[in-house]
């Protein structure tokens, strides 16, 4: 360092010999331990039937009988069979014997 005026003074702080200064610490003291004291809990120990157990119940037995149903729905003996249908003529092709009725009817 090359000039020791740049250091900053040091800090003295209360002295501790007053009878207030020892009072007003054990206060801070006391006041941040009770701020880490555990707190009384917000949930039960033990899970609630009403609020845990019965929606879940609810819910799995709506998903059963929607299963269900759809399960009914989709079974093929209730649907009507399908009508067989008839072969259509397609085009571009010819029966046999097509050409020698062709020529006996231009003649």
């Amino acid at each position: 360092m090359k000039n020791k005026g740049d250091l900053a003074q040091p800090n003295v702080g209360p002295l501790w010999t007053r009878p207030e200064d020892y009072l007003s610490a054990l206060a801070r003291r006391r006041t941040a331990r009770r701020a880490r004291e555990p707190r009384p809990r917000t949930q039960p120990e033990a899970p609630r039937m009403l609020l845990s157990t019965i929606p879940f119940l609810a819910l799995i037995g709506a998903l059963a009988v929607l299963a269900v149903s759809i399960m009914v729905v989709a079974w093929p003996g209730g649907q009507p069979r399908p009508q067989p249908r008839v072969a259509q003529h397609e085009l571009g092709t010819a029966e046999r014997g097509w050409f020698e009725e062709a020529k006996k009817e231009f003649r």
